[in-house]
C-alpha cells in the first residue's frame, strides 16, 4: 500500500498543465467542507432547539402525571406515599385541572385553571412553575377578603389579554357549579392577580392560571378530591420507562403519562425537520462527491499513460483502484476534517455570542439556540466520507479496466 500512497499523493500536487484538474481539486475541497460547515451548524440549532422546548416545557409540566379514570379521586394520600417509596420518584404534588372563564373589568378569556400545592424544594427554582408557586404562596396571606378574594397567577399573555395588573379583581367563572332544577348553574369566586408567570412557551402563557389547590377545590366543590398527581424523576431519559413501572405497579384504575407522550406532536416534529434538513443539506456534499468524481476522471483520462506504465511494472487492477480512491478520499477526508473544523468555530460563535436575533413576539426564543452533539458532528462526518468513497468508485473502477497496450498506442 506504501506506493499507492505515495502516487496517489503526488497525483495532488498541481502542475503547470494540470492547473484546470488542481482548481477543480481545490472547488471538491471546498464544497464538501462548505456541506459538511453547514450540516454541524443546522443539526446543532435544531437540536439546541429541542433542548429548549424541552426545558421549557417541564417549566410548567412534570415529567410524569398520574390520573384516575372516572375523574377526581379521594385517595391520593395514599397514592403519594407508595409513590414516596419508589427509588426513581424525587417529588410528588396534587393538582387539580379544569377549564374556566376568567372575567376582568376590561375583558373575558377562556383559561386553563390549575390547583396546586405548596411547591417542593425541586421546584422552587425552576422557570414557570416554580416562580408560580412561589408567588401564589410566598405572598398570598391567608385572610385574603382583605384583598379582594383568594390569589391567581396568571400567564403573561393571559394577563395581557384581560388587561390586568398585580392586584386587580378578577373573577373566576366555573361551569361545575350547583346542580339546581334549572340545570347546572355556573359559580363565580372573586381572586386577586397576585403576580405573572413567563414559561417562555406561548401555549402555556396565553392559557394557564394557577391557583392555590385548596380554593381550587372549593370554587369547583369537589370536597377533599384532586385531578391527578405531578410526579418528578430523577432521569427525565427514563420517565417513559419509569412511568410504564409505576402504572404496572399500581394498576387499574390509575394511568400515568410521561412529559414525552404528552408532547409527542410536538418532539415528532421536531425530530422530523431534523431529518429533513440532514436530507436537503447532505445534498450539497452530494454534488461536491459528484465533483470529486469528475476530477477523478478527467485525471484518469490525464494519466492515461503512466497507467499503463505501472501496469507494465506489475501493478494490479487492484493497485491502480486503490491508487484513485484514496486520491478520492484525501479530497474527502480533508473537506470533511475542514468542515468540522469550521462548523464547529461558527457554533461555538453563534453560542458565545448573539450574532442572530429572533423576535420574541414570533419564536420561543430570541437567539439561535445552539447544542452541539458528538454523536451528530460523527453522523455528518461518517455520511460525508462515505459518500466522497462511493464518488471515487466508478472513475477507479475505469482506471483499472485501462488496457496497457491501447494506452501506449493511443495516449
Amino acid at each position: 500500500m506504501r506506493f499507492e500512497w505515495f502516487i496517489g499523493g503526488r497525483y495532488l500536487r498541481a502542475r503547470r498543465k494540470q492547473a484546470f484538474i488542481s482548481l477543480i481539486t481545490i472547488l471538491s475541497t471546498a464544497g464538501v467542507a462548505v456541506g459538511v460547515m453547514a450540516l454541524i451548524v443546522v443539526i446543532a440549532v435544531m437540536a439546541g432547539a429541542q433542548s429548549e422546548f424541552r426545558s421549557r416545557i417541564l417549566g410548567v409540566q412534570s415529567h410524569a402525571v398520574l390520573m384516575r379514570y372516572g375523574g377526581e379521586f379521594a385517595e391520593y394520600r395514599q397514592v403519594i406515599e407508595q409513590l414516596k417509596g419508589e427509588a426513581d420518584v424525587v417529588a410528588t404534588r396534587p393538582f387539580i385541572l379544569t377549564q374556566v372563564m376568567l372575567r376582568s373589568p376590561t375583558g373575558i378569556s377562556g383559561a386553563v385553571l390549575k390547583g396546586v400545592a405548596p411547591p417542593t424544594e425541586i421546584e422552587r427554582n425552576i422557570q414557570g412553575i416554580g416562580e408560580a408557586l412561589e408567588i401564589l404562596y410566598a405572598t398570598a396571606p391567608e385572610n385574603t377578603d382583605q384583598r379582594g378574594g383568594a390569589p391567581v397567577v396568571l400567564g403573561k399573555e393571559l394577563g395581557r389579554k384581560l388587561g390586568v395588573a398585580r392586584g386587580d379583581t378578577l373573577y373566576v367563572i366555573s361551569f361545575r357549579g350547583v346542580v339546581s332544577p334549572m340545570g347546572h348553574v355556573p359559580s363565580m369566586k372573586r381572586f386577586h392577580v397576585a403576580g405573572f408567570f413567563e414559561s417562555g412557551m406561548y401555549q402555556f402563557d396565553e392559557a394557564y392560571a394557577f391557583v392555590r389547590l385548596k380554593d381550587a377545590q372549593r370554587i369547583l366543590k369537589l370536597g377533599d378530591t384532586v385531578s391527578g398527581i405531578e410526579i418528578r424523576v430523577d432521569d427525565i431519559y427514563q420517565a417513559d420507562q419509569i412511568a410504564k413501572r409505576l402504572g404496572a405497579r399500581l394498576g387499574f384504575p390509575y394511568r400515568i403519562q410521561d412529559w414525552m407522550q404528552m408532547n409527542a406532536n410536538l418532539f415528532y416534529a421536531l425530530r422530523l425537520e431534523k431529518v429533513a434538513m440532514f436530507v436537503i443539506l447532505t445534498l450539497i456534499v452530494l454534488v461536491a462527491a459528484f465533483n470529486i468524481a469528475s476530477t477523478l476522471i478527467m485525471m484518469v483520462m490525464e494519466k492515461t499513460k503512466d497507467i499503463a506504465i505501472l501496469k507494465a511494472m506489475g501493478a494490479t487492477n487492484r493497485h491502480i483502484m486503490r491508487i484513485f480512491v484514496i486520491k478520492g478520499m484525501m479530497i474527502g477526508i480533508s473537506g470533511t476534517l475542514l468542515g468540522v473544523g469550521l462548523g464547529t468555530l461558527l457554533c461555538a460563535v453563534l453560542k458565545r455570542y448573539p450574532i442572530i436575533q429572533l423576535p420574541g413576539d414570533v419564536y420561543y426564543f430570541t437567539s439561535l439556540p445552539v447544542q452541539m452533539q458528538a454523536t451528530d458532528v460523527i453522523t455528518i462526518a461518517l455520511a460525508a466520507i462515505g459518500i466522497c468513497f462511493l464518488a471515487t468508485l466508478y472513475p477507479a473502477r475505469q482506471a483499472a479496466r485501462l488496457n496497457p497496450v491501447d494506452a501506449i498506442r493511443y495516449g
